[in-house]
């Protein structure tokens, strides 16, 4: 697998859209609330949250619904240009916010008939969403950072320019960005799990739980891996401090994979509680 493949093909397939943060702002920010939606999933239903320029922030729920509201701002841009459709797929929830009039959505993400983004202002749309426990969630963006706390399902949360902070009491969780750093906790990983961290310009903080066992990857161009998890290494490659490392760590085949890959930041491997 080519270094850092996956977020760079990621970063080309997006770049385009980059453009809606043009321009220089000249006025104080201003915002509105632009949606909210309440309901229940059935077991087994994951909720998708597609986003183009803002952050998404997921906390968990207490009342056993999924609650999501949505908060457009702007200085220079005109609200009225972005939409956000809500809709049921196959039972999953899929929330998107559009910035032209001509993009579509599915659970792959955001698209455009020409693949063209045309700048359409400032205006950003910032997603809060609270999860009830055991409902899995996939969450992209492209200028904003995603944070996740203390949900108990699987998480895929995917950005280009922001940082990510994950934790799930359950799991598993893959996380991805270009510009910002990867901080994730999970308590649980399938011995069939292959997860992967990348990122370009940012560190990477991988807290796993204590009774994993897997294979661990670790790669870095401009940093060190440090690990305090007890690996065994494999081959010549590997050690505290270095810039890659191959591994295991507990018992069994370990056919769980741990991959975690940056250009410029340290890697820090740490056990859960």
């Amino acid at each position: 697998m080519p270094f850092l493949s996956r977020p760079v093909r990621f970063a080309i397939q997006i770049s385009a859209a980059l453009s809606l943060m043009a321009g220089t702002p000249l006025a104080a920010q201003q915002h509105e609330a632009a949606f909210s939606w309440s309901g229940t999933l059935a077991d087994g239903r994951r909720v998708y949250i597609k986003d183009v320029n803002g952050s998404i922030t997921v906390t968990r729920s207490r009342n056993g619904r999924v609650e999501v509201s949505a908060e457009k701002r702007w200085r220079r841009g005109d609200p009225s240009d972005v939409r956000i459709e809500q809709r049921s797929i196959d039972g999953d929830l899929l929330i998107c916010a559009l910035w032209q009039a001509d993009a579509a959505c599915d659970r792959g993400g955001i698209r455009t008939p020409k693949g063209r983004w045309r700048d359409r202002g400032d205006v950003s749309v910032h997603f809060t969403v609270r999860l009830p426990d055991g409902i899995p969630i996939d969450l992209h963006t492209v200028n904003g950072g995603i944070e996740v706390n203390d949900v108990t399902a699987a998480v895929t949360a995917e950005s280009v320019n922001g940082s990510i902070a994950a934790r799930s009491t359950g799991g598993p969780v893959r996380a991805s960005t270009v510009n910002g750093s990867i901080a994730v906790a999970m308590g649980q990983v399938g011995p069939a799990d292959t997860l992967e961290y990348h990122t370009v310009n940012g560190s990477i903080t991988l807290t796993v739980p204590p009774q994993v066992s897997a294979t661990v990857e670790c790669r870095t161009v401009n940093g060190q891996v440090v690990t305090d998890l007890p690996l065994t290494l494999i081959g010549a490659v590997g050690g505290t401090g270095r810039r890659q490392v191959r591994g295991t760590v507990g018992p069994g085949a370990h056919t769980a994979l741990l991959r975690a890959e940056t250009v410029n930041g340290r890697i820090h491997l740490r056990p859960g509680t």
